[in-house]
């Protein structure tokens, strides 16, 4: 990728946000769960990431070498979120490799582009709310029954999820529901003292743009925003951080917090 995402928060010096918790970070072999699991590292937590297939092992290996770089634990689990079972057994997997969790973080995500209604096809409908829909609520679910009081939940949004896409119509309407489950979870959870926020990012350099945009659409990428650019992984990892931690989120479940460049929306 030209240019290269900045996703390893080399720059950031922890202050014991995380000391000793325990994080799970789905999606987390590159782009922004790479750069959540490196920053949740340098606050002091251990951190088990999963990712999908083969083609993306090299990538979780980095990701596990900056966490254990930063003297941590790192269990990476591999497979398809799309499944309820796997679902299940990445947190059984978790809470064995790392005695518990304390964080989850429900990032991974699929999207592809098709402008034309008549050629959205159901399968593609079906595959992306499977992705992003039904594994937050899988992941989330299987989760929850591991975590105390302080638990925190941080999901993964989209601006896209907040204003429509007609070229990712699906991908959109999967994103607003993501939205919606944070707050209805954040509701159902408050008495178990578990908290439920959601990051909802705009236009951000990672392997998922080029991979699945036209070339058209990738240069000038983020161009739109008003501050004129996209954002690198690095700029958006500190708002999982703060809605993660009970230091800097203590006041926050139900929240979308949107780090989109300027991009203002109603309500």
């Amino acid at each position: 990728m030209v240019p290269r995402p900045r996703d390893e928060m080399r720059t950031w010096s922890g202050s014991g946000l995380l000391d000793g918790q325990r994080c799970l970070v789905t999606g987390g072999d590159s782009g922004i769960g790479r750069a959540v699991a490196a920053v949740f590292a340098k606050e002091g937590a251990d951190v088990a990431i999963v990712y999908l297939d083969d083609m993306e092992d090299d990538d979780a290996l980095h990701t596990a070498q900056l966490v254990r770089e930063a003297g941590h634990r790192c269990e990476l689990i591999k497979g398809d979120l799309a499944s309820e079972e796997f679902c299940e057994h990445a947190v059984s997997s978790a809470v064995e490799a790392l005695g518990g969790i304390d964080v989850l973080v429900n990032h991974a995500g699929t999207q592809a582009v098709e402008s034309e209604l008549a050629a959205l096809s159901t399968d593609q409908f079906d595959r992306t709310f499977k992705v992003n829909v039904y594994s937050t609520f899988w992941m989330t679910r299987a989760a929850v029954r591991h975590m105390s009081d302080g638990g925190s939940v941080v999901n993964t949004g989209s601006v896209n999820g907040l204003r429509g896409n007609k070229s990712m119509m699906d991908y959109a309407a999967s994103k607003s529901a993501v939205h919606t489950l944070t707050k209805s979870f954040a509701q159902s959870l408050v008495d178990d003292g578990i908290r439920v926020n959601c990051v909802a990012p705009g236009p951000v350099w990672t392997p998922l743009i080029p991979s699945t945009l036209p070339e058209e659409k990738v240069e000038g990428f983020g161009s739109q925003a008003p501050m004129g650019r996209m954002a690198h992984p690095d700029e958006i990892a500190p708002s999982y951080l703060f809605l993660a931690s009970s230091t800097t989120g203590s006041y926050y479940s139900g929240e979308v917090l949107s780090p989109v460049g300027g991009e203002t929306h109603p309500g």
